[in-house]
């Protein structure tokens, strides 16, 4: 076996959710492309996700959820609705995120809620569905997508801030109880990122080249800089790998 093949994902079965589009098409993507069939989640109907999936030979099914609205308990049937389709899981991406940037005297509490509920609780309970039928298969992967705002205070994003620090310590507790398991939980914790929730910075011109001051790289990131990362956390060269924050932000954090 060269060491390019543990980077292969032929025969696995990965979840993503925020499927639809920007980051999470990307993943979804990069997986389809290292080898696995894909189940994209998402409130957006995935039409595209799907064409270029499968247009890399692989297989795709979608699954309408609003993240919003499901109780904890409630995600078994989506983990089991993977497994009865295609008889297992081995990946699950957590990706699926919200945010409302505004400074910390005016943040609404219905925001504050709406971020938790789709950035950490969903997160919580679908891994906690995905880890348990992981663990009588013998193992997984588990990717959460947190924030370099995971590590800094940031600006007009106080609430946002805080559901991904509980991110990165979510990920690190699962780790620590589950590596025994075969489950393998890790994160990337990604910085500026050209999607359309950072729509209303980068197509500011003033305020993007601001921005791109800060940056190492001299540049946002684009969705196709974590395809790499995401298959390698999903592969066999990640196994050893238990707990760790991958940050991927051209450099920021240095700064």
């Amino acid at each position: 076996m060269g060491v390019l093949d543990l980077f292969r994902l032929d025969g696995k079965t990965a979840l993503v959710t925020g499927a639809a589009k920007g980051l999470g098409r990307s993943l979804a993507l990069a997986l389809a492309e290292a080898g696995a069939d894909v189940v994209g989640l998402d409130k957006l109907p995935c039409d595209e996700t799907a064409r270029l999936v499968e247009k890399t030979g692989r297989q795709f099914m979608e699954i309408r959820c609003d993240l919003r609205y499901v109780a904890g308990a409630d995600y078994n049937p989506v983990i089991e609705q993977v497994v009865a389709a295609w008889g297992k899981l081995d990946i699950l991406v957590n990706n699926a995120g919200v945010t409302f940037p505004n400074a910390v005297f005016d943040i609404r509490e219905q925001d504050y809620d709406e971020e938790n509920l789709v950035n950490q609780k969903a997160l919580f309970f679908l891994s906690q569905a995905a880890g348990r039928r992981m663990a009588e298969t013998g193992g997984g992967k588990i990717i959460n997508i947190a924030s370099l705002n995971a590590f800094v205070g940031g600006l007009r994003a106080a609430s946002y801030t805080a559901t991904k620090g509980a991110v990165a310590s979510i990920t690190r507790a699962m780790a620590s109880e589950w590596a025994e398991l075969g489950i393998n939980v890790n994160c990337i914790a990604p910085g500026w990122i050209l999607t359309d929730n950072t729509r209303n910075i980068w197509e500011d011109k003033e305020l993007y080249a601001q921005t791109c001051a800060n940056i190492p790289a001299g540049r946002w990131g684009r969705t196709e800089d974590f395809m790499g990362t995401v298959v390698f956390l999903a592969s066999r060269a990640s196994d050893y790998l238990h707990g760790s924050i991958i940050i991927v932000d051209g450099g920021l954090f240095l700064r």
